[in-house]
């Protein structure tokens, strides 16, 4: 294998896994099977119903403030992708097969720890194609207001966030994290999606937040949580943040080597800075990881430029 030469394979899941669930913003049941697929596919999503499939890439995501979202450019969307993707990524899965009957994957307790335990309840495997990474090679910064994100050079994969709220119970929290998929699982992996219930009859009358409930979404009332047990994490709402963001970096095609930089900043944010990231060649380039296979991996000496997807 290549691993036996220094080289980090790819990886897909070892079998089939699946799990019904609401969408949280559908509010429709769906059912979700993941399936292991051939080295270099990526991680395809495909829509039974619909009879369609979309690669998970930032080209092909539509613009979403409140949750990520593939299009096919042909009225075929699969809504809120983040979580899952979050859990391939904090797995080290590269390649794969999402299988949903509906439009919406799965909320389950808001958070990616359900979707990663399916992952390990599957297993991976190694193939024979090495791993491939983004490698960061100059700052590339998107400004919104006072929102902005950004990608530095660095050595493996770190993060750090900043948010700042009104609310007397989030206020301003910063988190700063290097990860690889221990890290993932401990300290990002259970974080959960947070709302504050003021918001609620706003996101009803868009057609939002159908799917929301006690049991998927983290509630603040003024200075209350209002879900039983209160919080994961005294910050878990930064920390869902960058849970948020780690699942729309990898839809840059692979793992990202470098440091994000997130300020108030969502997910289009993030999906306007892989846009300015992929429309700079200076500011990136192309490589293979070496053993062991992490988010924050070790990089091979050659590096080569590839043309872009």
């Amino acid at each position: 294998m290549l691993g036996d030469m220094g080289t980090a394979p790819q990886r897909t899941l070892r079998t089939a896994v699946g799990c019904p669930g609401v969408g949280l913003h559908s509010g429709q049941t769906v059912a979700l099977t993941l399936r292991p697929a051939p080295p270099d596919a990526g991680i395809v999503f495909r829509r039974i119903d619909a009879g369609a499939e979309i690669r998970a890439h930032w080209k092909n995501t539509i613009a979403s403030s409140l949750s990520t979202v593939l299009s096919n450019g042909e009225g075929v969307r699969i809504n809120t992708i983040e979580h899952l993707m979050a859990a391939f990524a904090g797995a080290a899965v590269d390649n794969a097969v999402v299988e949903l009957d509906g439009p919406e994957i799965p909320i389950m307790d808001g958070s990616a720890a359900p979707f990663l335990h399916l992952i390990e309840q599957a297993g991976t495997v190694a193939q024979d194609e090495p791993r491939r990474a983004i490698k960061i090679m100059k700052p590339v910064t998107v400004v919104d207001g006072d929102a902005a994100a950004s990608l530095l050079p660095d050595h493996g994969f770190s993060m750090s966030f900043e948010i700042d709220y009104e609310n007397p119970l989030i206020r301003r929290q910063d988190l700063v994290l290097a990860l690889d998929p221990d890290a993932f699982r401990t300290e990002l992996a259970p974080a959960r999606t947070f709302g504050l219930l003021d918001d609620v009859p706003r996101l009803h009358a868009a057609g939002l937040g159908r799917g929301g409930s006690l049991d998927n979404v983290v509630v603040v009332s003024g200075s209350r949580v209002l879900n039983r047990g209160g919080l994961r994490y005294a910050d878990e709402f930064v920390r869902h943040k960058l849970l948020d963001a780690v699942g729309d970096l990898y839809l840059a095609g692979g793992p990202i080597i470098g440091h994000f930089r997130g300020v108030r900043s969502g997910h289009a944010h993030t999906r306007q800075l892989l846009a300015a990231l992929f429309a700079d060649d200076d500011a990136w380039c192309a490589t293979t990881l070496a053993e062991p296979a992490t988010l924050g991996p070790i990089v091979r000496p050659e590096t080569r430029r590839i043309a872009r997807a």
